[in-house]
């Protein structure tokens, strides 16, 4: 949900313009601040998942992100929707580990389960363009009913088009928490607890010299993914969208409409007078209008790009290698970034779209293999925390920490507005992710069913 309600929210809460300083500044650190709360609790939660079981912690965990966005939906405060935001990503990032243990042990045939990952992974993205298209229709209905829901404002939550959004955060992990009764606990995992012949899991057991090796490289995957995404991506949308020549040629164009309103303000006539008071409102709220817009149309393409990029790698996981199939998608993100963000940002809008789809492919069908990857390298009783640990800590804690490297150190740096800043800091962010994860794939460790 942030990257199409973050720079509203925030401008809101902080009371400054979209395209300010203050938003730049607080779009990377939320972000950060909300993955590396995940981060901390997800590796806790993976330790969880060993000792308590699988389905236990899914529904824990779907419980609290169902209620945090409805909660955040009512913040009066940054601290207040901070906070919240944290806790969601913390429910997110418990169940995505619980679950995906899961899915690897619900399957004993290999191609079955590679299949099953790959195929459950892909729907992720579907849950993306969801919440896109949520966004886009809340903006229009708002636009026709600018009161909103009357009950819904007497009780704090004001008809803006990032607190509805956030409302609808309760309906999928309500659907999903219906579901939850036709769901086995894993077999694998029962069969061994009932037995007695299930290890305590141990973190320092991820650096033994048979693991040590795993946990770095996968850590460092995750870590690249995750910078990428954050550095770049989840940037656009919140940040970068506001620099854009449409939006740019739009805010020149309303500072001289309004100016002209202002001086027609002043006429004698009454009935001139609140004509030009009206064009003047729907002058003002032109750009803000135009911003929604393509922001819902970025992070559309966005996340069709990252579903088609999952529903690719459901279909090659079964027959390219596991060295291969990464490199497949490292490659071309070392041209796409650079060329998306330092050429394509200032060009026509639907090719920067496009190449924000591919940006998405390349990005996103990384996590599916890190998924779908981590639980086949390690053994049964450290799954939940051997994935947990190359997820929260490389991914979440130190590959999130892109968007504060952006905002805060590296597009101080350069020249312009503050979205074009972004743009180039999010270009370098993103060649770099992605020369380290290619240079790193040539140490990853076979599955171990494949070395057995």
């Amino acid at each position: 949900m942030f990257p199409v309600i973050g720079a509203q929210a925030l401008s809101e809460l902080l009371q400054v313009e979209q395209n300010s300083t203050e938003v730049r500044l607080w779009a990377g650190r939320m972000l950060w601040m909300a993955a590396l709360s995940g981060g901390i609790f997800g590796l806790f939660g993976g330790v969880l998942v060993d000792r308590f079981g699988r389905k236990t912690v899914m529904i824990g965990s779907i419980l609290l992100y169902s209620l945090s966005p409805v909660a955040a939906a009512g913040s009066t405060a940054l601290w207040h929707f901070v906070l919240f935001r944290c806790t969601t990503f913390i429910g997110v990032c418990v169940e995505l580990v619980a679950a995906v243990t899961w899915l690897a042990e619900l399957f004993l045939d290999k191609r079955q389960r590679e299949r099953a990952i790959g195929w459950t992974l892909a729907f992720a993205s579907l849950g993306g363009i969801l919440v896109t298209e949520v966004f886009n229709g809340i903006v229009a209905w708002l636009h026709h009913q600018p009161q909103g829901l009357s009950w819904l404002s007497h009780v704090g939550i004001s008809p803006t088009p990032w607190r509805y959004t956030l409302l609808t955060g309760l309906i999928p992990g309500v659907l999903i928490l219906l579901l939850m009764p036709f769901v086995p606990e894993s077999r694998i995992w029962r069969e061994k607890k009932l037995a007695g012949t299930l290890q305590r899991p141990r973190i320092a057991e991820l650096f033994s010299p048979q693991l040590r090796r795993t946990t770095l490289v996968t850590t460092i995957l995750s870590a690249c993914s995750y910078g990428a995404a954050f550095g770049a991506l989840q940037l656009g949308p919140s940040v970068m969208v506001a620099g854009l020549p449409d939006v740019h040629q739009a805010r020149q164009e309303s500072k001289e409409k309004v100016s002209a309103l202002q001086a027609a303000l002043k006429s004698p006539s009454a009935e001139e007078r609140q004509q030009a008071q009206e064009q003047l409102q729907q002058a003002q709220a032109a750009v803000p209008r135009l911003i929604d817009a393509k922001r819902g149309q970025m992070q559309r393409w966005q996340e069709i790009g990252g579903l088609t990029g999952r529903i690719l790698f459901a279909l090659l996981v079964v027959y390219v290698s596991s060295q291969l199939l990464i490199r497949m998608f490292l490659l071309p993100g070392l041209v796409l970034f650079p060329v998306t963000y330092l050429v394509l940002y200032h060009s026509d809008f639907a090719l920067f779209c496009a190449a924000l789809f591919l940006c998405g492919l390349v990005t996103v069908a990384q996590f599916s293999y890190v998924s779908e990857y981590l639980p086949k390298v390690f053994p049964v009783h450290l799954r939940g925390t051997g994935s947990s640990f190359a997820t929260n800590i490389g991914g979440r804690m130190i590959g999130t920490m892109a968007a504060v490297i952006n905002t805060e150190l590296l597009a101080p740096l350069f020249s312009g507005e503050n979205p074009h800043r972004v743009a180039i800091a999010a270009a370098v962010i993103g060649t770099a992710v992605y020369a380290i994860a290619l240079l790193a794939s040539f140490f990853l460790p076979p599955p171990r069913q494949e070395a057995d």
